[in-house]
């Protein structure tokens, strides 16, 4: 039995990268949902009917949990993914509470990038709301990160030409922490902190939600030891540029 990871795209494989590391004894599989690439820029009913027919192809692949590795999918479906499968399902959440605690008594803002979707949802909104009793968080939608994600685009001067642009109305000194509330986003982390003040933090939730994937499997008596790793990649336009594609994201991040 496996465990199942499902994004519209790439970005997942961030989480996945996480996995290996906290769980390298279990067996993956990874779906990406091609045909409706990206999530991000689609109204939370496409989303939800998006999710539901990757999810009912993932559930005929032998899983014994299953992680939603993107955060717009996650505060859009997850809730319904829950009422349907019996299987752990696990969700993303942007780290704002653990970026919020690290500036409680810096002085300083927390700036979360996501997508618009993300940004736009209760689960988000309500989140914040919850957690950020000092005013302290600020959010800005960077939907063409995730393009340049999908095209394998990691050249440092255009990518750093790009968080400069995006970046040129926010007073640096005032923020001590970046959130990275989209899976693609962490395949930027070492270009950004080249960039940043070296005081600014950035922070994903990947191993908050491994962290929640290895408790559950735990919990469950469904922890996998005394194994060697094996993923295998699908995405639902059976393209094998595609996995070929998957593959070399992976490389990126292992090296």
């Amino acid at each position: 039995m496996r465990i199942a990871f499902l994004d519209s795209g790439i970005g997942g494989i961030t989480v996945l990268n996480e996995a290996l590391k906290q769980l390298p004894d279990e067996n993956y599989l990874y779906f990406a949902d091609t045909l409706h690439v990206p999530y991000g820029t689609k109204s939370m009913e496409e989303v939800n009917a998006c999710v539901k027919q990757s999810v009912d192809r993932i559930m005929n692949e032998q899983v014994k949990a299953l992680v939603i590795a993107c955060n717009t999918a996650t505060s859009s479906a997850i809730s319904e993914l829950r009422n349907s499968y019996s299987i752990p399902i696990i969700g993303m959440e942007p780290a704002v509470k653990p970026a919020v605690e690290m500036n409680r008594t810096t002085g300083k803002r927390v700036l979360v990038f996501a997508t618009e979707l993300t940004l736009k949802q209760s689960k988000y909104t309500n989140l914040v709301s919850r957690v950020d009793e000092q005013c302290i968080v600020d959010s800005m939608p960077l939907p063409e990160l995730v393009e340049h994600c999908e095209a394998l685009n990691f050249d440092r001067n255009n990518i750093q030409d790009f968080f400069t642009t995006k970046l040129a109305t926010f007073d640096l000194e005032n923020y001590g922490t970046i959130v990275l509330g989209c899976t693609h986003f962490p395949f930027y982390t070492d270009i950004l902190k080249e960039m940043l003040p070296e005081h600014i933090q950035v922070v994903d939730g990947n191993a908050g939600t491994v962290n929640r994937l290895s408790q559950l499997l735990q919990s469950t008596d469904h922890i996998h030891t005394n194994s060697s790793s094996r993923v295998e990649y699908m995405c639902s336009s059976n393209d094998p540029e595609y996995i070929k594609k998957m593959k070399r994201a992976m490389e990126i991040l292992r090296t």
